[in-house]
């Protein structure tokens, strides 16, 4: 089964999200699960956004994807950006490294162990809504138990030879600050703006970047470990910020009413990225002190979280990992939040592995390249075997 065509046919299918309609990409997986005999079931959320989940007894392994992606703009791509173009050894579009790539591994994996006669010891689920928190598409399997907890691979795209066992915490909060109308001509000496009081809070959440947290020795050999990673693969000196430090983002900001008015009222979207040994209700409060004029309401707030390194499924997966691609292989912690946190929270051990060019992340001229495809579909076909044994031991010990 060639994967680089499962990863272009899905890539042509769109599903960005917003809106986050998935219908027509998960009616694919489920047409291609169908014609191996791997029986599922789709739930549609509301507005198309549907998940897949096979069906079946519990199973001790989790293969999961999600198949939302974020949008994209014509304008600046070498292919269109749901053109699926494959070229010079790579699949071009939207999604192809997030995460549409990781998920053709899978189906290319399991078709290729249905092929050889063996029953799947894992439990398939396919979702949407990754892209906008989650509440429509894994969270909603966790709530309404359609998967129980077990060892979880997540398809993310990850470093070649660096599995990923843990996450960032994720802090979103509104800012809303109300200013004193009057004349523009007579700021600052009358009026009190709103822009520039949104402006002053920012200037103290810069300096948040520059706080130190106290954490496990154990952890932070791991983030040392993790942030050398990540300076060779961003090409960046100060990698070890991206873990240890609060990482900020003002992604939306809108205020005032016209050029010549002292703005009324500001608004900002800003979201954190919270490093462990953070406490993120003191890191709001200290916020909420600096909010001049201004009021906070959080949005959306996770601890940071990670799955015990020495845990045997992290072992199976560097393993299966170091027999395709040689070399130092070790797992590392991430900057970015995913679905692991809410499968970590519902007792999942949760590891991401997959195939991707993480420069090109949610960025133009997104792209895989075929040969981490082809390296993909073996190591889950690995985990797979080393699950499978498992499931036969456990079969044999119940007659």
């Amino acid at each position: 089964m060639d994967v680089s065509r499962i990863c272009s046919e899905l890539v042509a299918i769109r599903s960005e999200n917003p809106p986050g309609n998935t219908s027509v990409v998960i009616e694919y997986i489920r047409d291609f699960l169908d014609a191996r005999g791997i029986v599922s079931t789709v739930m549609d959320t509301g507005g198309g956004r549907c998940n897949l989940v096979t069906e079946g007894p519990d199973k001790p392994l989790l293969l999961c994807g999600h198949v939302d992606v974020v949008p994209a703009l014509d304008e600046g791509w070498t292919h269109p950006p749901y053109s699926g173009t494959r070229e010079k050894g790579y699949v071009w579009g939207r999604g192809a490294t997030d995460m549409k790539g990781g998920c053709a591994a899978i189906l290319a994996a399991c078709d290729t162990l249905v092929n050889e006669g063996d029953e799947l010891p894992a439990t398939l689920a396919f979702v949407c809504d990754e892209e906008t928190g989650g509440d429509r598409g894994i969270r909603y399997l966790i709530a309404h138990d359609l998967i129980a907890p077990c060892d979880c691979l997540i398809a993310e795209p990850s470093p070649a030879r660096h599995p990923c066992i843990g996450q960032k915490g994720l802090c979103r909060l509104d800012l809303k600050f109300v200013g004193t109308p009057g004349h523009g001509s007579l700021y600052p000496t009358i009026g009190i703006s709103a822009i520039m009081e949104a402006m002053e809070l920012l200037e103290y959440v810069k300096s948040l970047h520059g706080r130190e947290f106290q954490m496990d020795e154990k952890l932070r050999e791991i983030i040392r470990l993790s942030s050398e990673v990540f300076s060779e693969e961003f090409q960046i000196l100060e990698g070890s910020d991206i873990l240890e430090r609060v990482t900020f983002n003002p992604g939306v900001i809108s205020g005032g009413e016209k050029i010549n008015i002292v703005a009324q009222q500001c608004s900002v979207n800003l979201e954190l990225r919270i490093p462990w040994g953070c406490c993120i209700p003191d890191l709001v409060k200290d916020i909420r002190a600096h909010a001049t004029n201004g009021t906070v309401v959080e949005k959306t707030v996770h601890d940071p979280s990670f799955t015990d390194p020495g845990c045997n499924f992290a072992a199976v997966v560097c393993h299966e990992v170091e027999k395709v691609w040689g070399g130092d292989v070790f797992p590392i912690l991430q900057w970015a939040a995913s679905d692991a946190r809410h499968l970590r929270c519902a007792g999942f051990q949760v590891v991401e592995y997959g195939p991707g060019e993480l420069a090109t992340l949610h960025g133009i001229n997104e792209r895989v390249s075929v040969v981490s495809l082809e390296n993909a579909v073996k190591i889950y076909r690995g985990i797979l075997n080393t699950y499978s044994k498992k499931q036969k031991r456990h079969d044999i010990r119940s007659v």
